[in-house]
């Protein structure tokens, strides 16, 4: 495999290796090391209760130890990709880059482990001794026919899943995609020719899955370096090569290609001769996975057989068989109840959910990756991206099902449903915090007006927004555009049926909304001429216009274009709420550490003590409809008292002003960030602060540093932003950046339906009841 790498890689390759640190893996703690008591509870002496509990009940070692989400990845080195037997020490990258995927796709943890053993019967007691620390056992890249063994005795004596992720892993894909090429050319799994080019352990997984899924041994056809696998060959056979052995008097290859249906390559390249395709039957499906240059190259494959449909194991074609499309979410399944075995019906499981995602709409996330470009279900599509997110949210789920199911389960889910709306946390770091907004939009779906109508962005987002149920999309946009660009990225949207539209060039509403126009901004400097051009070029006036006369419930916009230019725009035609004194914008990072929200990251320069008043009390609101308790922190350079300048008078103003009008609120300050975020360090400098733990509500002095400690969170601490969303118009608007994803768009879209939900519209100066008229209910 080295061989074929360019230098650039290589070199670069080294460097990602070594630099800022060696490997790629890290150990961190999940519990506090502060101080005395600290070390009290993780060792000696608080250690010994968590000990005698799970000595008195194994079980309890679930909860009380990482072990449940703790998983090996072991090898002995003698099959490593493409390197071949390199050893246990040379391949500890592949098992660091292995353990990095579990983490990153499913939030599994890893030990990797590599195994100076080749002789079997001492490796399996290897692996079998390591039980009580790990919930699950991933073999890789041990040869065959040694793989085999080894997985076999080790479930035989083992209590947790063990899985030869080479075998199986590529065997679940392949057998997705022969499903789904097989409804796509319309022809049965019982009753198609199988032709394999390999019969290592990955080409004998994946015969084994497509016969426990229906296809007939005695349709199977296994060459491998010595030609075909007869009856009485003497050469190179073993007793899993023997189940396929055929009576025949074909010895190559070419003899057996002829009339095949599915051809499965996992041997070398340039093996499948173009020639002979010519034979196969109709629409044949060709899976060339060998690495790096497949048995047959798919540009060669579809000249010569153009109804063919080719899966490869690169990532530069179509139909990529990448074993990362399974693997974590497999274990993630089946950590989570427990199970004692990863076993045939929790891997059918897992084939059936792959290919049914295969056809479904496309993700955004996909059409991302592969440059905005993402391809419907279909001879290029016969399997889900290894970067669609929804992976986790249907394989795992199925997986777990199929355990519990088949009782193999020692921990069963009470409630799929909710499990599955749990993994939400893998797919979207926003899931948790955004949850108590979306079932409250979808409870009530209001009429939310897309300005941008023809974006990708937003139509991937009406996409998932039509799914989900959150609302009912207006899209601003020309007809033919919108209808192309749906067909384009593979979608199903229909004008009418999911969503309606407003043509700017030609709406039959278009007096009545150049009237509406100049009744609200005639005294703004908006004249009848400029009325008539605006309302047919300007999107963000048309859709605020919309909203203004009631035909929308919520306005998102801003993709394009200069905030300030949108935020007049809401100002002259939405107009601000009662008692509002003018917009200001809130963001909501979410971390590691958890949710914060931010204001004012975008409107206001320099807000007075009032302004910053009626900011917090209105964020607080805002805050309250994600289900959690606002703790507001006033900050400043300085810390309680400690400077007397302007801009922490101000501070200090602003809270006895929240406090007069809303005394049972959380907040305090002018404090400094790292007061606001550690308990600890707020008690030492002013012990009793009005709110405990970190503030989750930080409002800066002025707009530059809002702006700089929301920019900063972003990229330094790898946090997810939402928003921002406006505070303060009479009806929800909402003003996007341009670096916004889909994703993004339809988490501001479930904040504006639950706005729009609200009784009564936000207001900060509601006589005797501050905040109040911010609630959701």
């Amino acid at each position: 495999m080295a061989d074929n790498m360019s230098e650039d890689l290589k070199a670069g390759a080294l460097v990602y290796h070594r630099l800022p640190k060696p490997g790629k893996l890290e150990i961190q703690a999940t519990k506090p090391l502060g101080n005395q008591r600290d070390l009290a509870l993780a060792y000696s002496p608080g250690v010994a209760a968590a000990c005698e509990a799970i000595a008195a009940d194994p079980q309890d070692a679930a909860t009380l130890t990482i072990r449940q989400n703790l998983v090996a990845v072991l090898t002995n080195g003698t099959a490593v990709l493409g390197l071949g037997n390199i050893g246990p020490l040379a391949s500890k990258p592949v098992m660091e880059g292995k353990a990095v995927l579990f983490k990153k796709f499913a939030g599994i943890d890893v030990f990797d482990i590599e195994v100076d053993q080749n002789d079997v019967d001492k490796l399996v007691d290897v692996v079998c001794s390591l039980e009580p620390t790990f919930g699950g056992i991933n073999l890789e890249d041990i040869k065959a026919p040694e793989c085999f063994e080894v997985e076999e005795r080790c479930r035989a004596r083992m209590n947790i899943p063990v899985f030869h992720d080479d075998q199986h892993g590529t065997a679940i894909i392949v057998a997705a995609a022969v499903l789904n090429g097989l409804e796509l050319a319309g022809k049965n799994l019982s009753d198609v020719r199988i032709v394999t080019s390999g019969a290592g352990a990955a080409a004998l997984a994946c015969l084994n899955l497509l016969v426990s899924l229906g296809a007939k041994i005695e349709n199977i056809t296994v060459t491998d370096i010595k030609g075909v696998v007869y009856k009485g060959r003497p050469e190179l056979m073993d007793r899993w090569k023997d189940v396929y052995a055929q009576e025949t008097q074909a010895r190559t290859l070419a003899e057996v290609i002829p009339g095949a249906d599915v051809f499965i390559g996992l041997s070398a390249g340039g093996v499948l001769k173009p020639e002979y395709l010519e034979t196969m039957a109709e629409k044949p499906l060709i899976m060339a996975l060998a690495n790096p240059y497949p048995e047959i190259m798919p540009d060669l494959a579809q000249e010569k057989r153009p109804d063919a449909m080719i899966c490869t194991g690169r990532s530069d074609f179509p139909n990529q068989v990448n074993n990362v499309l399974c693997f974590p979410y497999i274990f993630r399944g089946a950590l989570d109840v427990g199970a004692r075995a990863i076993n045939e019906e929790m891997k059918k499981a897992a084939v059936k959910a792959i290919a049914a995602l295969a056809r479904e709409a496309p993700s955004d996330v996909v059409a991302r990756a592969y440059g905005g470009e993402a391809r419907p279900f279909g001879p290029q599509s016969l399997i889900p991206s290894p970067f669609d997110p929804r992976l986790i949210l249907r394989i795992a789920p199925a997986v777990a099902q199929a355990a519990m199911d088949s009782g193999v389960a020692g921990r069963p889910v009470e409630n799929i449903h909710a499990y599955t709306e749990s993994l939400d946390r893998f797919v979207h770091r926003s899931g948790f915090i955004m949850k108590p907004l979306f079932s409250k939009a979808k409870a009530d779906p209001k009429r939310v007006i897309y300005t941008e109508g023809e974006d990708e962005r937003v139509l991937r987002a009406a996409q998932a927004i039509v799914e989900d149920g959150v609302a009912r999309p207006i899209l601003v946009g020309r007809p033919r555009v919108i209808e192309v660009r749906v067909k384009r990225f593979g979608l199903t949207l229909r004008q009418g049926e999911h969503f309606d539209l407003i043509d700017p060039e030609d709406d039959p509403r278009y007096r009545d909304y150049v009237a509406t126009y100049l009744d609200v901004a005639g005294r703004k400097g908006i004249t009848p001429d400029l009325a008539r051009t605006l309302v047919r070029t300007n999107t963000t006036v048309i859709g605020a216009l919309a909203v203004r006369r009631g035909e929308a419930d919520a306005l998102i916009c801003g993709l394009e274009g200069r905030f300030d230019t949108r935020l007049r725009v809401i100002r002259d035609i939405i107009g601000l709420a009662p008692g509002v004194l003018d917009l200001a914008a809130m963001s909501l990072i979410v971390t590691k550490k958890g949710a914060f929200f931010l204001a004012d990251t975008h409107v206001r320069q320099d807000p007075s003590a009032e302004e910053i008043a009626d900011m917090a009390i209105a964020c607080a609101g805002h805050v309250g409809r994600f289900g959690l308790t606002p703790k507001i922190a006033l900050l400043s350079h300085s810390d309680f008292g400690q400077s007397d300048d302007a801009s922490s008078k101000k501070m200090r103003r602003a809270l006895d002003l929240i406090r007069a009008r809303d005394p049972k609120l959380q907040v305090d300050g002018e404090m400094q960030a790292d007061s606001a975020l550690s308990e600890i360090l707020r008690d030492r400098v002013l012990p009793g602060s009005r709110f405990k733990g970190a503030a989750n509500v930080l409002v800066f002095p002025n707009l530059d540093a809002a702006n700089i400690a929301f920019q900063f969170a972003k990229v330094l601490a790898d946090a997810l932003p939402v928003g921002p969303l406006l505070i303060g118009p009479a009806k929800p608007a909402h003003i996007l950046t341009p670096s916004v994803t889909a994703r993004g768009i339809v988490n501001v879209t479930a904040a504006a339906v639950v706005e729009a939900q609200a009784s009564r519209r936000l207001t900060t100066l509601e006589a005797g009841e501050p905040g109040a008229a911010l609630a959701t209910e």
